[in-house]
């Protein structure tokens, strides 16, 4: 199973999401593009998240190092992201797949996140609440619905009833579950959210 994890904007909890799903299904985790923090990267995140020792963590496609959108972090270090370089590992594992920002963040001047999505893998949609959030997140899965696959949506931050059952009520997405404000994320309390969720990943 390939699954992308994707988010409504950037900081909704895209990276914290990714090792609760990791750590779940004890499967591989790849980011193709990451764009500035190289020493603290969100794959070194993933890695001191989870507790499992089975997980791989898959090298960047491209690892830029400017914090901005893919394509102009690109355009400082001097070069052009090319989709066709952007190969998923081979792995006889899951592979949990982490986007960057959300779906229409440009990689170059015709591509982007939308674009490395591939036929054949499920797709986890992260919403946060927040003014705006329900248009992103409908938006969101709107646009989803170009690539015919599976979409599943886990809700972050504190719990807004009024917003999670709108954009239920109005999508055919798969509810996955949701993850709660915390005073701090780690290895403890990602496990705790991988127990949680396992059961509805395992059935996604």
């Amino acid at each position: 199973m390939k699954l992308f994890i994707t988010g409504i904007s950037t900081e909704v909890g895209k990276t914290v999401v990714s090792a609760i799903v990791v750590e779940a299904l004890e499967a591989d985790y790849w980011k193709p593009i990451q764009a500035g923090d190289l020493d603290h990267s969100d794959s070194h995140k993933v890695k001191d998240f989870i507790s499992n020792k089975k997980t791989v963590i898959h090298p960047n496609s491209y690892a830029l190092q400017t914090p901005m959108s893919p394509h102009a972090a690109a355009e400082i270090d001097g070069i052009t992201i090319d989709l066709d370089t952007i190969i998923p590992p081979e792995t006889d594992n899951h592979l949990v797949i982490e986007g960057a920002g959300g779906l229409l963040v440009p990689l170059n001047d015709s591509d982007t996140i939308f674009d490395l999505i591939q036929p054949d893998y499920k797709v986890i949609v992260v919403s946060r609440h927040y003014l705006g959030s329900i248009n992103h997140t409908l938006l969101t899965l709107e646009k989803l619905e170009e690539k015919q696959v599976k979409v599943g949506i886990i809700f972050s931050g504190d719990e807004h009833p009024t917003t999670e059952s709108i954009i239920l009520k109005k999508t055919g997405a798969t509810f996955l579950g949701r993850i709660n404000e915390e005073q701090k994320f780690d290895k403890g309390t990602i496990k705790k959210y991988a127990d949680q969720l396992r059961s509805a990943l395992e059935s996604f």
